[in-house]
């Protein structure tokens, strides 16, 4: 399985894409990557898309037809092996004032499934 490394705008590794899932760098599974390039969190809630330099944008205001849930793809086996390093990061493009990193900026819609802010405790 072939990972590629994730990064935010000031290049710090924040996670890895292997096989359509996104992990965090400790192999947790935190999202989705569909075939559009369009990120998806574990909960199904549009997160964003993939940059071609391997970064997690977002609009800051995001229209209706990008709220739309999807139904999550299968929870994968276990945890990623993660690697012990990853290469340098690439020159980061300029993003506009109306686009965020979501990784660097709004790192809490990538969660992992036992942190889903949504999710009701038991005791509810």
């Amino acid at each position: 399985m072939t990972c590629f490394p994730i990064y935010t705008t000031r290049g710090a590794w924040a996670g890895l894409l292997a096989d359509g899932y996104l992990w965090n760098p400790q192999g947790e599974w935190i999202g989705w990557v569909e075939r559009d390039g369009q990120v998806f969190s574990v909960a199904g809630e549009y997160v964003g898309w993939l940059s071609r330099d391997f970064r997690v944008l977002r609009k800051r205001a995001v229209d209706d037809a990008h709220r739309l849930r999807r139904t999550p793809p299968a929870r994968p086996a276990g945890r990623l092996a993660v690697p012990a390093t990853v290469p340098l990061p690439p020159l980061m493009a300029e993003i506009g004032f109306d686009t965020v990193d979501v990784l660097e900026e709004m790192p809490e819609r990538l969660h992992t499934l036992d942190a889903d802010p949504a999710a009701k405790d038991m005791g509810e």
